[in-house]
């Protein structure tokens, strides 16, 4: 059973409610119904019933079970109106202001998530990461020990001698364009959580990568990995993380043991932290591309999961990244 089949399996083993702000976008619409039928997940559509229903009869999908909620009729709106006055009160948030911001059915769909009526979001088939990314930062905010949202891919590869069984973890590939290395402790920690709540890894292996193996190389963007080691192990302890090292000496075990003498990590680690953004979106397109993985993105460091899609992802992808979502409220 292939990693995301197994997501899908737990997803279907409680089910939660996954809120698509996109709810009058056709591959959403489709997605949504294989949702209900599998039992994978319970879908809401944000937008106009009529618009929605009319899509879905010229798409011919059965939406009959599926709630559609419209922002402009919900009787939840004066509610989560009253609720966002509060939650950006110290920005001086007017009732009004609240009104046309609900009106969107990002924010609205974030309200839902924050204030427990649904479970999770999945947006990006049409919005971009932005979109999302900002209602979500004000409303459900970051987790009290995170202070930072970053994205993880689960990396599924033919060679089952990769990482756990051919799964792989990397981080950051879609959010933090140069982390400080701070940050770039915190990814690697939120990375962790994600290869055990996500990927069922009992045993998170987290290399810090660079292209420096243990002070092979000098230069400031190695001290910065040096120093998210040191940041993540005071953070962490209990974690099993090494570096900085070379992505060939985190998984390759005889490079490991060569370079990397006597590291608890170094030639097997499961969880790969990128330096930067340039190196992670790289990495995980050629593992994709060239080494054929299947790969799957979620978000990490949110107090609720809300998850983005790329414009170009597939009913397919939707329906993963609901499950993905899912799984992610479970915990």
């Amino acid at each position: 059973m292939s990693m995301i089949e197994r997501v899908i399996e737990r997803a279907k083993s409680d089910i939660k409610t996954i809120v698509f702000p996109e709810g009058n976008e056709e591959r959403t619409v489709r997605a949504a119904a294989i949702l209900m039928k599998e039992g994978i997940a319970k879908p809401i559509l944000l937008g106009n019933p009529e618009q929605i229903k009319a899509l879905a009869a010229q798409l011919d999908v059965d939406i009959a079970e599926i709630a559609i909620v419209n922002p402009e009729t919900c009787a939840w709106t004066e509610e989560y109106v009253d609720a966002l006055c509060e939650i950006r009160r110290n920005k001086g948030l007017t009732k009004t202001d609240a009104e046309k911001l609900l009106l969107d059915t990002m924010y609205y769909g974030i309200m839902m998530v924050k204030l427990g009526h649904a479970d999770g979001l999945v947006s990006g088939a049409v919005r971009t990461t932005g979109d999302m990314l900002r209602p979500a930062l004000q409303i459900i905010k970051t987790k009290p020990e995170m202070k930072i949202v970053s994205s993880s891919f689960l990396m599924d590869c033919p060679d089952k001698n990769l990482g756990e069984d051919g799964l792989l973890v990397y981080a950051d590939c879609v959010v933090m364009p140069n982390p400080t290395a701070e940050e770039l402790a915190y990814i690697a920690i939120a990375s962790a959580d994600t290869a055990r709540r996500l990927c069922g890894f009992e045993e998170p292996r987290v290399a810090m990568l660079s292209f420096s193996t243990k002070g092979s190389a000098k230069h400031e963007s190695v001290s910065k990995v040096q120093e998210a080691v040191q940041i993540a192990h005071k953070l962490a302890p209990e974690l099993l993380l090494d570096g900085e090292m070379q992505f060939d000496a985190a998984i390759v075990p005889e490079i490991g043991a060569s370079k990397a003498k006597g590291s608890p990590v170094a030639g097997r680690a499961n969880v790969l932290i990128f330096p930067d953004l340039q190196a992670g979106n790289i990495g995980y397109k050629i593992t994709q591309r060239i080494g054929k993985a299947n790969c799957f993105a979620v978000l990490q460091g949110l107090n609720k999961p809300c998850n983005d899609l790329s414009r170009g992802c597939t009913v397919e992808d939707i329906v993963h990244t609901a499950a993905m979502t899912a799984v992610q409220a479970q915990s």
